[in-house]
This record gives structure tokens, sequence and C-alpha cells, in this order.
């Protein structure tokens, strides 16, 4: 799924390049057994923006999070004409929320990656 979003101050790319770390992030309430595409795209934007300041100009996620602790998915960022992978894994569940984890990669995609 697509999730546009509206950068808020000028940055450069290599800002989230930067971010080839593990961002701790905040929950995510799911009403069933997984977090949907769109709103984990969501919650990767707000997690970015809160750690650099704005968010990047897309973030895609294919797939649903699976919500259960140590599930896994990959997402893309794109910013500035670059794409970059994001790992994105639920480290925690209680009830109906999910606490996620966010990597991205040190290094963008190459073109065929990246679509």
């Amino acid at each position: 799924m697509r999730r546009p979003t509206t950068p808020t101050a000028l940055a450069l790319l290599p800002t989230f390049a930067v971010l080839a770390l593990t961002l701790t992030a905040c929950s995510v309430s799911v009403g069933g057994s997984q977090v949907s595409s769109d709103e984990l795209a969501e919650k990767v934007s707000a997690v970015l923006a809160e750690t650099v300041g704005r968010a990047p100009e897309l973030v895609e996620c294919p797939d649903p999070l699976k919500a259960e602790a140590g599930a896994e998915v990959r997402c893309t960022l794109t910013d500035s004409g670059e794409s970059y992978g994001v790992t994105v894994t639920a480290t925690d569940v209680v009830d109906d929320e999910v606490a996620i984890d966010v990597e991205v990669d040190a290094e963008p995609l190459a073109d065929e990656d990246a679509s």
C-alpha cells in the first residue's frame, strides 16, 4: 500500500540513511491478528518524522504485520528520488497493542529493488 507523506521541513535524504539503526517506536493498535499495511506505513512515517524532524515523501508497506512478537515485514521509504528498505519488527504484543521497531537500511535500494 502507498502512504504519501508531506515533508514538514527541508532536509536531505542522507538524514534517513543515517538511521541504519533500530528505532523503537510507539505501539500500534490492532483490531485483529495483524496491523494493516496502510496503518503500518503511517506509523513508520510518524516514527521517522519524530526521529529526524520530518517524514519521508513516501512510505510503502506492501504486506501487513502479524500481531505476534518477532513478526517482521519489509517496507520502502522514498525521499528526494532515493529509496531505502525499512525492516519493521513486532517486538511485543499486549492486548490489541503491537510494539514495533523500525530499521532503515544503510544503503539505498538498487533501482530494480525499489519498485
